[in-house]
């Protein structure tokens, strides 16, 4: 009983010490809001500084314009007259059989397909090598180039290399919602140079387009005229050999003949001996002087005729480099922006205000929080 007794005095001495702890390391919200109120004016400056901060670097940012257009690949009336240049070469890629049959060649199929010019209209316009050319030749991107070789503080060449890699990505040709479309972008400094640098890049990508399918064009005529030739090659070369050797075959008949007498033709004997005599000494020595005359290997081998006749028609056709074609289709012409990407100033002076705010409460809370504690 007195041993419960002497507990209780020692449980109730321990309570207020636990309590004052705990009232320690709570926070009234009253005293909160006032210390708030008193640092009202460190806020107040500290929003207005932030603000100010924010407005002037919105102001003098440098700005950054897109302009954007939308294209499909072509259609075959948008290059209808270099397909029918390319196709004025088929005949020298078809193939003749002996029957009369003709067989068509697809070789030159991939040089007018849509898909395939449209393609590559594409490449080149994501190349970087044509980025750097079209950046070498702008006054925009030279400025910046020169700003930054001013700098003698600064590894030159690493600048350069990130300079130009974030301008490549300034320009852009991208798939779109649809998938047969694609959008074209180009970011520049102002709106002006926007919508200008986009058309001058589009027609440069579209002028070196075209040279690559002319080039391509040459490249695979110059291919099948070596093919040609190499064919016409070994074709002369098999026919002097049968005509070597049907030479030799009618001058030894012809002294079989002689030497039988056998003058006239005769029908009995059989013309499939390996020396046939059967045409008589006159005929064989008429044929020898005709197999000795004889000067167009084509009589020999008729498919000499038919590749003769191809470089002929290779020689006389020539490639106009002058025509015109499109590789692309707009759907949404090139057009001057009309918001900014960059700055975004009403965002650049709300966040600036809500920064201002935040670390002029920050401060009051601190020294609350340091008062507080000296407090206790």
């Amino acid at each position: 009983m007195n041993l419960n007794q002497s507990n209780h005095p020692t449980s109730s001495n321990q309570s207020p010490a636990v309590d004052a702890h705990y009232q320690d390391d709570e926070i009234d919200l009253r005293d909160l809001f006032v210390a708030l109120w008193k640092g009202k004016f460190l806020i107040i400056i500290s929003t207005f500084i932030f603000a100010c901060v924010a407005v002037v670097y919105a102001l003098n940012a440098q700005e950054w314009w897109s302009s954007k257009a939308k294209i499909v690949e072509p259609q075959v009336n948008d290059f209808a007259i270099y397909r029918q240049q390319v196709k004025s070469f088929q005949p020298i890629f078809d193939t003749y059989q002996d029957d009369g049959t003709v067989r068509i060649s697809k070789e030159l199929d991939n040089l007018v397909n849509p898909s395939q010019i449209f393609a590559q209209f594409v490449r080149s316009f994501n190349a970087t090598a044509n980025k750097k050319t079209f950046f070498d030749n702008n006054e925009t991107f030279l400025a910046f180039k020169e700003q930054l070789e001013q700098d003698a503080d600064v590894d030159t060449d690493a600048q350069q290399r990130r300079l130009y890699s974030e301008w490549y990505q300034k320009i852009s040709a991208s798939p779109a919602e649809r998938r047969d479309e694609y959008s074209l972008s180009l970011q520049a400094t102002t709106q002006l140079d926007s919508y200008k640098l986009l058309n001058d890049y589009v027609a440069m990508i579209e002028k070196k387009v075209k040279a690559d399918a002319f080039r391509n064009l040459q490249a695979t005529l110059d291919a099948k005229q070596v093919q040609l030739q190499q064919q016409k090659t070994i074709l002369e070369s098999q026919a002097k050999q049968v005509l070597s050797v049907e030479l030799q075959r009618a001058k030894y008949a012809y002294d079989i003949a002689k030497a039988a007498s056998v003058n006239s033709p005769v029908q009995n004997l059989g013309d499939k001996e390996l020396f046939a005599i059967n045409l008589g000494a006159k005929a064989i020595k008429a044929k020898i002087t005709a197999l000795e005359s004889v000067k167009n290997l084509a009589v020999i081998e008729p498919r000499l005729q038919q590749i003769d006749a191809k470089l002929d028609l290779l020689s006389k056709l020539s490639i106009d480099e002058n025509i015109d074609f499109k590789s692309y289709r707009f759907i949404e012409d090139v057009e001057q922006p009309i918001n900014r990407d960059a700055p975004k100033r009403a965002l650049i002076a709300v966040l600036g205000v809500l920064f201002g705010g935040m670390f002029g409460v920050g401060i009051v809370l601190v020294r609350f929080a340091f008062g507080r504690k000296e407090d206790n």
